[in-house]
């Protein structure tokens, strides 16, 4: 049997084949421009594919709520074009196969959980450190979703001392995506992240940010792993340090064994970059298997 997947993003579309056991059979990339140009592309490339359904991870903000009318679409995004966008209503009508639709993060989280070195855990957050930042939550072995689902990219930090950058963010500049995201990191330091591999000081402050939104993301969720993804997180010298600052935050207030190895509680994506795609595969086996 084979599932379509969607990897929606605000720069590309990801359009890719798998099976039941996650393996992607082929993939292609769109470019994202407006809806009325790309979404027919992505349909045109599943038409044909005998797909059994489809699953979307999709950029936000989304609607999740089942009860909604505007469940399935791209609601508040400031990407032009694509406010309002009925992406999963229109990819379901025109294709005619169960559709499964959650946050792109959440698809990575769930690639991670269900094929990669997660596999088995039921409390788990993946956050992706990159062009933004955001989170995907499971407790108990369910997706977090809530009023509308987790915005912890955008929790509000304090301010290292010494750090008088003013935040990236346009809404509440010195959360966690204006202070540690990609181009926060670019804006901060006049260089991207991949030429600023070699200057310690660029990591340790990143490290600062990123665990205290480790230590408020223990704190308030209690997961048993921390998965850190995106392409800040390719510079692989900041695990340590933000599993070291971390520690020292939490100032030995959790006695709890996952804190005693913590190699193991705040670890690197394990699935090459295709935890996104791959979890898109698994909304599709979900999606299917509730309609069948």
């Amino acid at each position: 049997m084979i599932f379509g997947a969607l990897e929606a993003g605000g720069t590309k579309m990801v359009c890719a084949l798998g099976d039941e056991n996650g393996t992607i059979l082929e993939q292609k990339s769109i470019k994202t421009t407006l809806p009325e140009e790309t979404l027919p592309q992505i349909a045109e490339y599943f038409k044909d594919k005998k797909i059994a359904a489809l699953g979307i991870g999709c950029f936000g903000p989304i609607d999740l709520n089942k009860e909604s009318k505007t469940y399935g679409y791209i609601t508040s995004t400031p990407k032009p074009g694509w406010k309002n966008c009925d992406i999963a209503g229109y990819l379901k009508r025109e294709l005619g196969v169960p559709t499964g639709f959650d946050t792109d993060v959440n698809g990575s989280l769930l690639g991670e959980v269900t094929f990669g070195d997660s596999k088995g855990l039921s409390d788990v957050v993946y956050y992706t450190i990159g062009t933004g930042v955001g989170a995907g939550i499971m407790t108990g072995g369910r997706l977090l979703h809530g009023m509308l689902h987790s915005e912890a990219g955008h929790m509000i930090m304090e301010r290292v001392e010494g750090d008088d950058y003013k935040g990236h963010c346009p809404f509440h500049h010195t959360c966690l995506e204006g202070m540690a995201s990609g181009p926060a990191i670019e804006e901060r330091w006049g260089k991207k992240a991949i030429e600023l591999s070699e200057r310690d000081e660029v990591w340790e402050l990143e490290a600062a940010y990123l665990a205290q939104a480790m230590v408020n993301t223990i704190c308030i969720l209690s997961p048993k792993r921390i998965i850190l993804g995106g392409g800040v997180m390719h510079q692989m010298q900041l695990f340590e340090l933000v599993r070291e600052k971390t520690l020292k935050r939490l100032n030995n207030y959790l006695n709890v064994p996952e804190l005693k190895d913590m190699e193991k509680y705040i670890v690197p994506a394990s699935l090459h970059d295709d935890q996104g795609i791959m979890g898109a595969v698994k909304l599709a086996i979900d999606a299917y298997d509730e309609e069948k």
